[in-house]
């Protein structure tokens, strides 16, 4: 059916993610090895063949993503639990939910950065550093060192993740809203790149400085897009003459800009296990905390099921002492602590 095919092709959306699990291939040296890459769809592959060396850096981007997204949902009910199956999230991005908007924006994300950072290392005969940025800026100081070249991190991120996208020519709603959330992820690295320098002189003085321009680190990047899943826009498809837009389900709410994340279903509550969703594994056995009344507390992270307590014993590393030179030595302490599991 027609529905079953759409749901299929957002499906294979992020299927690319897959490539995360894939630590077993070793390095993706060969052409050979794109056609057996698992999670692909047939024009990823051909991208792949045409550049192989790039390969490693995109796994290690969807690498980057996974963990990203865990770190930031960790104190969620839907905490990005992945599977051992395409796509790794489960059926929880083929809906087109606010943790899809972030899925998508944080990969999208992760790609442009693993390129770029493997640009500015050396590890690729395609790209180096940003040679555009040059000469002296109009604060005075010399560009000088090695800019990370995030044009060419951006437009590979580009063609690879959002090829479904752009090679059917979609302007179905899911696709509009996944090309938006896609770009919205690397405007958060190229809206915070940052000017970093070194002075050079006598006895460190800053007669001259040497600057060059470098990406946030890639936790701040997901912070901002966490602070944007926060505040996502709902959207729906509207006609503006012959062209297909997204514009707030509410009109009262203004504009959602580039940057922001946009969404067109609400989330489902994530509280029980849905064997029919892959992906929704429920609350139950999640730790939770009893003093906190946002999202993380037991109160509504169990759903309102009540939670077990139990003391177990943890081990720290106390009364640490420094001594010369040069160590630190500590004493192992054990104390009682209250967990607290969701039933």
């Amino acid at each position: 059916s027609l529905l079953t095919s759409c749901l299929l092709a957002y499906l294979l959306l992020t299927y690319w993610l897959y490539l995360a699990k894939l630590s077993s291939v070793g390095s993706i040296s060969d052409e050979e090895t794109c056609e057996k890459l698992r999670g692909l769809i047939q024009r990823q592959v051909q991208i792949c063949k045409r550049n192989v060396e790039v390969m490693d850096a995109v796994r290690r981007g969807a690498q980057l993503a996974i963990d990203e997204c865990q770190f930031q949902f960790r104190n969620r009910r839907w905490n990005c639990s992945t599977l051992e199956s395409v796509p790794v999230f489960g059926k929880v991005v083929t809906q087109g939910t606010r943790e899809a908007a972030f899925v998508y924006a944080i990969s999208a994300a992760s790609v442009a950065f693993a390129v770029t950072r493997a640009c500015s290392s050396g590890e690729l005969d395609k790209c180096g550093c940003d040679r555009n940025v040059h000469g002296v800026s109009p604060e005075g100081f010399q560009w000088s060192g090695c800019s990370d070249n995030i044009a060419y991190g951006v437009a590979f991120s580009q063609s690879f993740v959002d090829v479904r996208e752009r090679s059917k020519g979609q302007s179905s709603n899911r696709a509009l809203m996944n090309l938006h959330n896609n770009e919205a992820g690397r405007k958060a690295i190229l809206n915070h790149m940052r000017v970093e320098c070194k002075c050079h002189g006598v006895s460190g003085s800053c007669e001259v400085k040497t600057c060059w321009k470098a990406m946030p680190p890639f936790r701040k990047v997901g912070n901002v897009i966490k602070e944007k899943f926060d505040g996502a826009t709902e959207v729906e498809l509207r006609k503006v003459g012959t062209t297909k837009v997204l514009v707030p389900r509410n009109s009262q709410f203004k504009p959602h800009t580039d940057e922001d994340l946009v969404y067109l279903d609400p989330s489902p509550d994530f509280c029980e296990h849905d064997p029919r969703t892959p992906g929704i594994l429920g609350t139950a056995g999640r730790f939770c905390n009893k003093t906190s009344k946002a999202i993380d507390g037991c109160e509504l992270m169990c759903c309102g099921r009540g939670f077990h307590t139990e003391e177990v014993e943890v081990v720290d590393r106390c009364s640490c002492k420094f001594h010369w030179c040069c160590y630190v030595k500590c004493k192992q302490c054990r104390k009682m602590v209250e967990m607290h599991t969701c039933r």
